[in-house]
């Protein structure tokens, strides 16, 4: 089963009014906070835990800083989100517009990512520039990619997932997939035969870009504040980079 691109997801959930806030001392009181995530959705999380995934691990470390342990509440749609009571998301885009429609606060910005493209070796493409009415891309359904590259009169195909527009960069089906440098860098440490080439994200078209950060569940200050310190913690020692770098996928500082 193919799982849905968590960093945008996360964007989209809309909290009901079902969703209790747990400050931080009601999280140290149990001894547990609980964090949301799809049971299968590498790079991102893995149920069958090997790997679990870099939300998992990540969400373990923030665990252990905050002085407590880490539960799982795996989701499979945006929807479940209102039942499963977990207090955090991970790999949430740090952007109040687009969180307009959630009851999520965000933490510190922990790395930057948006839309890069995904090309083959031999490919002459260099840049999003560099793509006219010859270059047929690939492109998410419903993303803001689609809308963006389609604007600009260049032919796009529709896919469900990313893995599936890598898949068919790697065929030659088509000239690039504009992905998450996420999504490419996962699928050249998984496919080391025929790795795809990562071009830089456009950072001069702001919707294509965007940092990216902890959600939390309508948490109070302390809980805000002691994501923020963790958070940081863990980026000033390496802590984070690590984590991600064991999936393929070197970050980029937030901006």
């Amino acid at each position: 089963m193919k799982a849905f691109a968590p960093v945008i997801v996360a964007a989209a959930i809309v909290l009901s009014g079902q969703a209790s806030a747990r400050p931080l001392e009601a999280i140290r009181s149990s001894g547990v906070i609980g964090l949301c995530a799809h049971p299968n959705s590498l790079p991102f999380a893995h149920k069958a835990g090997d790997p679990p995934g870099f939300q998992v691990e990540l969400g373990r470390v923030l665990a252990r800083e905050l002085g407590v342990s880490l539960r799982l509440d795996w989701i499979i749609t945006q929807y479940q989100m209102r039942s499963a009571g977990c207090d955090i998301l991970l790999d949430v885009i740090a952007d109040r517009e687009a969180q307009g429609e959630t009851r999520l606060r965000i933490s510190k910005p922990y790395y930057r990512t948006g839309v890069a493209l995904a090309v083959p070796a031999s490919s002459t493409l260099t840049s999003f520039a560099s793509l006219n009415e010859e270059t047929k891309v690939g492109v998410q359904v419903g993303s803001i990619a689609a809308m963006i590259i389609g604007q600009r009169r260049v032919p796009i195909s529709i896919f469900g997932f990313e893995s599936d527009s890598l898949e068919a960069v790697s065929n030659r089906q088509i000239d690039a997939a504009a992905v998450t440098p996420t999504a490419a860098s996962y699928f050249n440490l998984t496919h080391p035969d025929n790795p795809l080439r990562i071009l830089d994200r456009d950072e001069s078209t702001a919707d294509l870009n965007w940092n990216v950060g902890v959600g939390m569940v309508r948490p109070d200050d302390a809980l805000r504040e002691a994501i923020d310190a963790a958070v940081e913690r863990l980026r000033s020692d390496g802590t984070i980079d690590r984590i991600y770098r064991r999936y393929g996928i070197a970050l980029q500082a937030p901006r």
